[in-house]
């Protein structure tokens, strides 16, 4: 019960984080004129301020501790936070240049591209529809590579990036709030120093743009903060097919804002191209539910067989049993 609880719970964390990240593409225009990279240096400054509040709330730091004297754990968050910089930057330019399609693109693929992290660095193995979606994925990247006339890029390197970034939360196995403020103090010095750059040069928009542009980038560290916790609560939560399948609702919600709000141009080539990354995800989840209603069967089978197999073994036991002999009476003579 208490598992099933957590799964629950899990579920709805990871429902929260994509449903977060899919109307995000909202708010980056907002920060116009600053950049992509000095929006992302906010985000990253921004971000440990409200974690440390939130540390402050729960009161949780025996983890630092631990976390100091783990190498392998450290050196796992060095790199999620360097995967996760790269996955910002490139998002934030996406959407402030007119990419918001092709951004939607990399986490439709995504899950796709999980699957294939999990053949050929865990060495999992595919079950036949499986291996129709990857194809299929394949078979949509070249139509919108020939579409676009050059390979998605922007789409390539966030879906493989985020991949990266889900696969080693998984093995950090550290709650949500305790990774991300890792993770944001890993980032916090760089960060901050090319903030004090910029404000040196007299490049930096922050004070520049007036109250209400600095109060949009400070907030930068919410909008980024409550999705990661979210997503890193459901991470150590669900399994990482489940996450996947939770994926979609991003990239739902911004691909229909590139459409309808960006007004963004989709020509024929680009909806092919879609429509088999559409199918491919279909082949997916497909899979994946018949995959998960047939273990539950199997699991009900079994469990039922080991309920019934005691009840069966109780007579037996009570019962004498015939190829046993019957031990002889003592002699009367032997024993004087």
């Amino acid at each position: 019960m208490e598992g099933r609880n957590e799964q629950r719970t899990g579920l709805l964390y990871g429902i929260g984080a994509y449903g977060m990240w899919g109307l995000v593409p909202l708010f980056w225009p907002l920060l116009k004129p600053s950049g992509a990279i000095e929006i992302l240096a906010h985000r990253m400054v921004w971000s440990l301020a409200v974690v440390i509040v939130a540390l402050l709330v729960v009161r949780r730091w025996a983890w630092i501790g631990e976390l100091v004297r783990d190498r392998r754990k450290l050196t796992l968050i060095s790199v999620a936070a360097a995967t996760i910089t790269l996955n910002w930057g490139l998002y934030i330019w996406a959407v402030n240049s007119g990419h918001v399609i092709e951004a939607s693109l990399g986490y439709f693929i995504n899950p796709l591209v999980t699957i294939a992290m999990g053949v050929l660095l865990l060495g999992e193995r595919l079950r036949p529809v499986q291996w129709a979606a990857v194809a299929t994925g394949l078979a949509a990247v070249l139509v919108l590579a020939i579409g676009y006339g050059r390979p998605p890029w922007i789409s390539l390197v966030l879906a493989f990036s985020f991949a990266t970034y889900g696969l080693i939360k998984k093995k950090v196995n550290m709650g949500g709030l305790e990774s991300l403020a890792a993770e944001t103090a890993v980032l916090f010095v760089p960060a901050l120093g090319f903030l004090l750059w910029l404000a040196a040069t007299g490049a930096s928009t922050f004070t520049a743009g007036g109250a209400g542009h600095g109060f949009l980038l400070a907030a930068t560290g919410i909008v980024t903060a409550i999705p990661l916790i979210c997503f890193g609560a459901a991470a150590i939560r669900v399994p990482l097919s489940t996450l996947g399948l939770l994926q979609y609702l991003a990239p739902v919600f911004q691909f229909g804002l590139g459409v309808l709000y960006f007004d963004e141009a989709m020509p024929p080539e680009r909806w092919a191209g879609f429509a088999l990354v559409w199918i491919a995800l279909s082949l997916l989840t497909w899979d994946a539910l018949r995959t998960a209603r047939r273990n539950r069967a199997l699991a009900v089978k079994l469990l039922a067989t080991a309920a019934a197999a005691p009840a069966a073994a109780t007579p037996d036991l009570l019962a004498p049993n015939p190829a046993t002999p019957t031990p002889a009476a003592p002699d009367p003579a032997k024993q004087k």
